[in-house]
């Protein structure tokens, strides 16, 4: 691939780290510009962690990507470090969104919003946010905060949600008081306390982990998690949708992700894996990558005749409507 050309993006004081990845090929090209995907990775991972692989299957198409760190990880600022903060991502989601439409060389009215696991459920809240957006991509999404905490309990025990509930009491505690925040990690082995302990998910991560990347973030998220419901948004999609579930996911459910994908009448593709096999050098990355690629050139190509004109009005579908 191209060196991507590095972005930096103002959202409230702070600063978005973002990468702008060109696509060597006109293939997709319109008037006014390639089509992008603004892509973000999930729960405390970093933009350098195991998405290259997608990125590259896209600008082979001819299709740039923007990837970018949300505001307080790798090289994006905002205090205190490690921070997960749902509504803040998709702030910054909008942000960079919005950076892409200005940038030379990018068509404004074909971008498509593109999340995996946590940032696979922040996507449906951006595009039913967006209904100037082109297309969203959901890959093992996580859109019910509370199907994943009853999920927790099941799985883990009610035992580890007291042990984490704590860690997150304490975090909130030392935020109010101006302290240093206390951490989880990110994975770990089954038996653990971290976000993602099922087994194998603790190997997943650190085979597609970048140098940026830190096995630890802020444990207040664990609060307010139940109550992150991007899925009661996927009704008011009116974008183009695709959902790639993973139908043996440990670490995301896949039940939530299929509601999510119904209410957005979403295209859905399932696939016999678990969470961290679709990534880049993993068993069903390829073919991830190759649903993806057929889908995003299905809606983002542009026919010769209505190319100069304003896109048709997309209006939400009724109940059952096929994509």
């Amino acid at each position: 691939m191209a060196t991507p050309h590095d972005l930096l993006v103002a959202v409230d004081g702070d600063r978005v780290h973002a990468r702008h990845h060109r696509s060597p090929s006109d293939e997709l090209a319109a008037t006014q510009g390639r089509p992008c995907v603004v892509m973000a990775h999930g729960i405390g991972a970093t933009q350098d962690s195991g998405l290259d692989g997608f990125v590259a299957a896209m600008n082979v198409a001819g299709i740039d990507v923007i990837t970018f760190d949300y505001r307080h990880f790798a090289a994006s600022s905002g205090e205190p470090r490690q921070l997960v903060d749902p509504a803040r991502q998709i702030a910054d989601y909008h942000a960079v969104i919005a950076a892409a439409r200005r940038t030379d060389g990018v068509d404004p009215e074909r971008i498509v919003a593109w999340g995996v696991s946590f940032s696979g459920g922040h996507v449906f809240q951006v595009a039913a946010d967006d209904a100037r957006l082109a297309a969203m991509v959901a890959l093992t999404p996580a859109p019910d905060g509370r199907a994943v905490a009853l999920d927790m309990a099941r799985s883990r025990g009610l035992g580890f949600l007291a042990r984490m509930g704590g860690l997150a009491l304490r975090d909130a505690v030392a935020a109010r008081r101006g302290r240093p925040a206390v951490t989880v990690p990110v994975v770990g082995p089954p038996g653990s306390v971290a976000a993602l302990t099922s087994p194998g998910a603790e190997e997943g991560m650190r085979r597609v982990a970048g140098p940026t990347w830190r096995n630890e973030f802020a444990a207040r998220v664990f609060l307010t998690i139940a109550s992150y419901r991007p899925v009661r948004a996927a009704g008011e999609v009116v974008c183009r949708a695709l959902v790639q579930i993973a139908d043996l996911d440990g670490s995301a459910p896949p039940r939530p992700a299929a509601i999510a994908a119904e209410r957005a009448r979403a295209t859905v593709h399932h696939y016999p894996c678990d969470h961290f096999d679709v990534y880049t050098g993993e068993p069903w990355h390829e073919k991830v990558c190759d649903d993806q690629v057929r889908f995003l050139r299905r809606v983002l190509r542009v026919a010769p005749a209505v190319e100069a004109g304003p896109r048709p009005k997309r209006t939400r579908r009724a109940a059952g409507a096929t994509r």
